[in-house]
């Protein structure tokens, strides 16, 4: 275990030396890492589905293949998030070509999906959707403010893509797009919602479940009166901690276990 793994480990328990914590598995069989990671994306659409981030036909949460990482793996268009499983996910190229699968896939997830991959070579995991939170506070055209510890994580940590010209449809649109990301973990699409990426799906996917919170907080907070914002210092701090990729891939981990739980159905 690295030095930095033992740390966040020391940081997030006690008892971490003589007790079992999780701890993201690794593989040597690459077509077994590719089913698990598949599972965990199935996983991913039914936590959405559980926050009611599934309106239409919108929304994407996306995994570079292990195998071949200039491929990507993308929902079925069509099908609701709560029933998706990972035999149901397709398979797309950076060209748009389909690789595996039996199902169209959603174009805008392929316009804007395919440029982030492609810009973030560090992100194995990109998710989007047009929540209720997320969507009022695009329309604000502002960052979040470090207002509570968990809105710490993006401090710093998250861009703006102020122009909207309607439905995302183009790849170039997606390559402005990752250009507002930047190297941050998340960006706010004005007038559109939310994106957030990470080293895995159980990250990517837990980080946009936080920044969706985050924004409603915010909202509330400032229909409330004026904010009191965390010192910079202090921000950066609490992001230092609570942003790691073992923290943000545990974070998802209390949710995955009940998921599997209640419906493993999304495994086959």
């Amino acid at each position: 275990m690295s030095d930095n793994i033992q740390q966040d480990v020391n940081h997030m328990a006690i008892g971490a030396g003589k007790f079992n914590i999780p701890m993201p598995p690794t593989f040597t069989d690459k077509l077994a890492q590719r089913q698990y990671e598949k599972q965990r994306l199935a996983a991913g659409f039914r936590a959405f589905a559980l926050h009611q981030f599934d309106e239409g036909l919108a929304g994407h949460i996306t995994l570079r293949d292990c195998i071949d990482q200039d491929t990507f793996w993308v929902n079925p268009l069509g099908i609701h998030f709560s029933m998706i499983k990972a035999s149901d996910l397709v398979r797309i190229d950076h060209q748009g070509k389909i690789i595996e699968g039996a199902h169209a896939v959603n174009n805008a997830a392929f316009a804007i999906h395919s440029r982030v991959h492609m810009a973030r070579p560090d992100v194995n995991a990109v998710a989007h959707a047009h929540t209720k939170y997320g969507r009022a506070f695009s329309a604000l055209g502002e960052l979040l403010k470090p207002i509570s510890q968990d809105a710490c994580m993006f401090y710093e940590n998250h861009g703006l893509f102020e122009t909207f010209t309607g439905v995302v449809a183009q790849k170039d649109e997606g390559d402005l797009i990752a250009q507002a990301l930047g190297e941050h973990s998340a960006v706010i699409l004005q007038n559109h919602g939310l994106i957030t990426v990470g080293s895995s799906v159980d990250a990517a996917v837990a980080n946009f479940i936080l920044m969706d919170s985050c924004c409603q907080s915010q909202l509330l907070a400032q229909a409330a009166g004026p904010l009191t914002l965390i010192d910079h210092d202090i921000a950066l701090k609490t992001k230092a901690a609570n942003g790691s990729d073992l923290v943000t891939w545990g974070n998802f981990q209390p949710l995955y276990s009940m998921l599997h739980a209640s419906d493993p159905s999304f495994l086959a």
